[in-house]
């Protein structure tokens, strides 16, 4: 599904995708929930309002996929991000996205 509301800034058109994931950062690993997605951002609500640092990853655990990020806005338990780069998780991974594959594995993908 496609949606762009009234308020909305974006050029391009987000889909929804409500997939559970993780958030990682240096010192950092909590749960999310990834609402949608455009083709260079995407959208999560955290499980408990905490600040973030300027650079996460968000991992889409069913989907076994990393998306690093700037995090661009930040509202209470939401936040924005301008996606930077990706990583699969399911083989070997570069040392940038190591902690987003334990992150995916300890919250049971595979």
């Amino acid at each position: 599904m496609f949606f762009k509301g009234k308020d909305d800034r974006r050029t391009e058109p987000r889909r929804a995708i409500n997939s559970p994931g993780v958030v990682v950062a240096p010192g950092l690993e909590v749960g999310c929930a990834l609402l949608d997605e455009s083709r260079n951002g995407l959208r999560i609500r955290l499980r408990r309002d905490l600040a973030l640092p300027e650079v996460i990853v968000v991992v889409d655990i069913p989907a076994g996929v990393a998306r690093e990020g700037r995090v661009a806005w930040k509202k209470g338990h939401e936040a924005g991000l301008r996606l930077t780069a990706e990583a699969r998780l399911g083989g070997l991974v570069s040392q940038r996205f190591a902690p987003a594959r334990d992150a995916w594995r300890r919250a049971g993908g595979r």
